[in-house]
């Protein structure tokens, strides 16, 4: 098969990584367009043989530059004879999905994963009038609409109309990556300085409003056998650091920037929290969980996939109270056996589970 993938900024194609690498082993043609004026894609796809093309589209909706992109995305299509185009992130497939009316004629196939609709329960009705209908509209232009919750599913089946509807779960993750991980804790425990006799929290997550680490550094603002640790870059770090400070919560609560060893980080923390207030399907939660860690996190979409009971529990997004009683209700069940619950729990999101969904939908005929 000769495939073309569409994402409006470059880093989004570090999520598709191993399925694409399989791909290409497997002997098909991958091509790439997105704008790597804004991110760049990874240097493996370019080492690996697959073509980059350049867009101009944005993730701001109304900017002129995803007019130009369809007609880029266009020209794209009709010089190369495309099995399938598969298209993520709202605006790069609007774009796409307008730019292969004519092409879809002739046979190919486009494809849109949805990684979270910007409309979902609680969001903001700017999202509901910009978004809902654009998606209702270019979903008549799609061949497979692959949802990647269960609640974004269970809407596009009753309110969306496109020639099929697909549940997959997630990107996928290596599982094995995280179980295998050897680490002194003690020694990673005293490089980051954590005293071995207090618990540890860790969220992952860029320091924006919507990951909500505020409601977390309150919470624990009396939890003196508590430490928390962030791991992250983000346009909130100097409010987060002054709230910090004005809790004088010291060095309890520490905001890392970004870390290249999260997977030895999640092999020292208690508990990852994640408190984010939309989501899709976190990666990060997925890793955690592969990690065999309890978790508390937000009662969102995405989350209520992952977690249950068994392996953790739920707050409401932005109430430091519950937040508070969710920390402590964890912190006072057996860890290790939540923590190996989510980490069997997590393998029907691995790699070999979301690539044998790929891959019927890719070869399936209609």
């Amino acid at each position: 098969m000769k495939i073309l993938y569409v994402t409006t900024v470059g880093t989004t194609m570090n999520f598709f990584r191993a399925f694409i690498r399989r791909l290409l082993d497997e002997g098909n043609e991958v091509h790439i367009a997105t704008n790597q004026n804004i991110s760049m894609v990874s240097d493996c796809y370019e080492n690996w043989g697959c073509k980059i093309y350049p867009l101009s589209c944005v993730r701001s909706p109304l900017n002129i530059g995803n007019i130009e992109a369809i007609k880029q995305i266009k020209k794209i299509v009709e010089e190369n004879s495309y099995d399938i185009v598969h298209c993520h992130t709202p605006i790069a497939a609007m774009c796409t999905r307008i730019a292969c009316i004519k092409t879809r004629k002739k046979g190919t196939k486009v494809f849109y994963t949805a990684h979270g609709f910007h409309f979902y329960k609680g969001a903001p009705f700017k999202n509901w009038m910009m978004y809902y209908p654009v998606e209702k509209l270019c979903a008549r232009l799609t061949d497979v609409l692959i949802t990647i919750n269960k609640e974004d599913y269970n809407f596009a089946r009753k309110k969306i109309k496109a020639k099929l509807i697909s549940y997959v779960p997630g990107v996928g993750i290596d599982v094995d990556k995280f179980k295998n991980i050897s680490i002194d804790v003690k020694a990673k425990k005293k490089e980051m300085n954590i005293p071995e006799n207090k618990k540890l929290l860790l969220s992952v997550g860029e320091l924006d409003i919507f990951k909500n680490h505020e409601t977390v550094i309150r919470a624990i603002k009396d939890m003196d056998n508590v430490y928390y640790l962030v791991a992250g870059e983000g346009n909130l770090h100097q409010y987060l650091d002054g709230i910090i400070k004005e809790l004088d919560l010291g060095d309890r609560v520490r905001l890392l920037g970004y870390r290249k060893d999260i997977l030895e980080l999640c092999a020292i923390a208690d508990i990852f929290v994640f408190p984010s207030t939309r989501e899709g399907l976190p990666v990060s939660l997925m890793e955690a969980m592969a990690s065999s860690l309890p978790c508390v996190v937000t009662k969102i979409r995405g989350n209520t996939d992952l977690i249950d009971e068994s392996g953790g529990t739920f707050f409401e997004p932005r109430n430091v109270a519950d937040c508070k009683k969710a920390i402590e209700k964890v912190l006072s069940k057996n860890l290790i056996s939540m923590g190996e619950y989510n980490a069997n729990k997590v393998c029907s999101f691995g790699n070999q589970a979301v690539f044998c969904e790929m891959q019927s939908l890719y070869e399936k005929k209609f």
